[in-house]
């Protein structure tokens, strides 16, 4: 996948234990490999993983600070808002434990 923005914030849900992860890359595609190889130990035990959200932004700065913002009591209600329809189509059981 090309893109324009270089910076992304992304959201995965594990298949496994129906949960998230959130985090921040330059390159998503190869992220997700990492993740689903078992290459990131924080979700290596909670493999396959999938994307569900993602946004790209043009500073570094400011990816980080909405990847941080996300993990935030604040931003896990926007993003239990923004993906409500998701969250009921995939199981999500757990709407406060997000990584």
């Amino acid at each position: 996948m090309t893109t324009l923005l270089p910076y992304c914030v992304y959201v995965l849900f594990s298949e496994k234990d129906h949960l998230l992860y959130i985090g921040f890359t330059r390159d998503l595609e190869k992220r997700l490999e990492r993740h689903n190889s078992g290459g990131n130990l924080s979700t290596k035990g909670r493999r396959p993983l999938q994307i569900i959200f993602a946004e790209y932004y043009l500073f570094e700065e400011d990816a980080l600070k909405r990847e941080q913002y996300f993990k935030t009591t604040m931003g896990k209600k926007a993003l239990n808002l923004m993906l409500a329809g998701t969250f009921l189509k995939l199981n999500y059981k757990n709407k406060k434990k997000i990584q």
